[in-house]
């Protein structure tokens, strides 16, 4: 196959392009480029051709039309050793253009601000790019497309050593191109699916959906050694690891639920969450960390064994201490004091990670794969239940203290698996019964786990995700000690729950809201 003779080059992402720009004039190749692209590479010392010379026709209307052209997109895709194709590039002289380096217009970065207007968005939707490396990409056999600044170095080397790159790379790239333009396309979709949303109708859901996440690092393996892995999206615009092993694929499902946890608490009091396979097994609150830690890790001495810590303001050396004491898998914290990192890294295996930003996301939609080429999507739980949202259905009012438990295991126990069952004060978790197909053995599980663990549920409060469908459920947490409940109520038997309660003195609050989490 013939040298490459001619290469166009149009980067937003100029990392690395003088480098591979001049490598490309070394072997003795022509190069072609727009904008700001030129500029960049004239300032280096390198000789540059504009778009508009090699076209013979001007860049107009504020650069939207300066590469969809016959010469550009004629000399991609015209098939070498095709004598029609031949004959035509001649008859209307078009030239040749052998590599297309091209990266997008920055639109997924541009809309992620805050402050993003649609004006900003839709001038970050680039056209010409995607057409150039679709153009390149179709006719990979002969012409080579870079789209990521990563293979440059991979590129260069072969044009060096060769004169023009091996198929099998052309292919690679290719393939690469596709998958990155599939993904520019999806983001823009998503972004303007929610913008131009009706507002007037009563579903936020889009009628198409559309995920575009680029691979964030491969994963050792899944659930399980046998199952292959990876992470893609922002997550590391959210969560920074300052220290130790690389993450696994469980280690994100739980410290992403976590995180979740203790975002419910981000204004509080200092706050600690442990959990366990995504269940929290301990929640405590406290005038410090460490006073909030000896209450979490009261509620369950054993699952914290290789679970995950969570907490609501930067780690202190006095919890540090305390946490350096047992087996964690991960720590996460919206910052870490020098001397709680010079302890905790004394683990080398430890995972400490920074919460950057809330990890909820601008979207709040959560999206999970059912199989059969399916996907479900559904807002995510957000809702937030104030004082003024309870409806006290019993005789008796609940006590001030009782008040503030109620709000405080009701946001515990939004992020227990259904049937979900959590025993606590107006600060701490009790017992938490989690994941079991019946509500009563829920709560029994929450009441031998309280026991295991030497704490009394006298003049506790219940808090139960779902409404007790039957009186057997209030009755078996007044029979262990609880004096107040807090339920979603909804049940046909509702009015029964309400006389056992009434028989029992036990205060109980309707949120009229269901958490389960399956």
């Amino acid at each position: 196959m013939a040298n490459i003779q001619r290469a166009l080059l149009s980067v937003s992402d100029k990392a690395g392009l003088v480098t591979f720009a001049q490598a490309l004039a070394g072997c003795g190749i022509e190069l072609i480029s727009t904008g700001g692209t030129a500029k960049a590479l004239r300032e280096a010392g390198l000789v540059v051709k504009d778009i508009s010379e090699h076209t013979g026709f001007p860049e107009m209307l504020d650069g939207r039309v300066k590469t969809l052209h016959p010469k550009v997109h004629g000399g991609l895709l015209f098939i070498r050793g095709n004598a029609a194709h031949e004959t035509a590039v001649r008859t209307h002289d078009i030239p040749p253009i052998d590599l297309v380096v091209v990266n997008l217009y920055p639109f997924e970065q541009t809309v992620a601000r805050p402050e993003a207007s649609l004006h900003d968005a839709i001038e970050n939707i680039d056209i010409g790019g995607p057409s150039m490396l679709r153009s390149a990409a179709k006719n990979h056999d002969s012409v080579t497309v870079v789209v990521d600044p990563a293979d440059y170095a991979e590129v260069a080397r072969q044009i060096k050593e060769n004169g023009n790159t091996t198929l099998e790379l052309r292919r690679r790239l290719a393939a690469k191109v596709f998958a990155r333009t599939a993904a520019y396309d999806t983001a823009i979709a998503a972004h303007l699916g929610k913008v131009f949303s009706d507002q007037s109708s009563s579903s936020t859901l889009p009628p198409a959906l559309a995920i575009s996440a680029s691979l964030a690092q491969p994963l050792r393996y899944g659930e399980n050694p046998h199952q292959a892995a990876a992470l893609y999206g922002r997550f590391h615009e959210y969560f920074q690891q300052l220290h130790g092993k690389e993450l696994s694929y469980n280690n994100i499902l739980d410290l992403t639920a976590a995180a979740a946890l203790i975002g419910e608490f981000q204004s509080d009091a200092p706050t600690l969450a442990i959990l366990k396979h995504t269940n929290p097994c301990g929640v405590g609150q406290g005038d410090t960390l460490r006073a909030a830690w000896d209450k979490a890790f009261a509620t369950d001495r054993q699952a914290p064994f290789g679970g995950i810590i969570a907490v609501n303001r930067a780690l202190d050396v006095t919890c540090a201490e305390a946490i350096a004491e047992i087996f964690s898998e991960v720590i996460i914290a919206p910052d870490f004091s020098q001397e709680a990192l010079a302890i905790l890294q004394k683990k080398k295996n430890l995972r400490l990670l920074k919460v950057l930003r809330p990890p909820l996301g601008t979207l709040p939609l959560d999206v999970r794969s059912v199989g059969a080429d399916s996907f479900l999507l559904q807002q995510r739980d957000v809702k937030i239940t104030n004082r003024s949202d309870l409806n006290i259905v019993t005789r008796r009012q609940p006590t001030e203290a009782e008040l503030r438990a109620m709000l405080f295991g009701w946001r515990v126990v939004k992020h227990v698996k259904s049937n979900a069952i959590v025993y606590v004060a107006a600060d701490r978790t009790l017992g938490v019964g989690a994941g079991q197909m019946s509500r009563v053995d829920a709560s029994r599980i929450a009441v031998w786990k309280a026991g295991e663990a030497g704490l009394s549920l006298k003049g506790s409060v219940v808090c139960s995700d779902a409404f007790f469908p039957f009186p057997d459920g209030l009755i078996a947490a007044a029979e262990a000690g609880a004096t107040a409940a807090i339920q979603p109520g909804g049940s046909v038997r509702d009015a029964e729950v309400i006389a056992a309660a009434d028989e029992r003195g036990v205060a109980m609050a309707f949120t009229g809201v269901r958490h389960f989490r399956h």
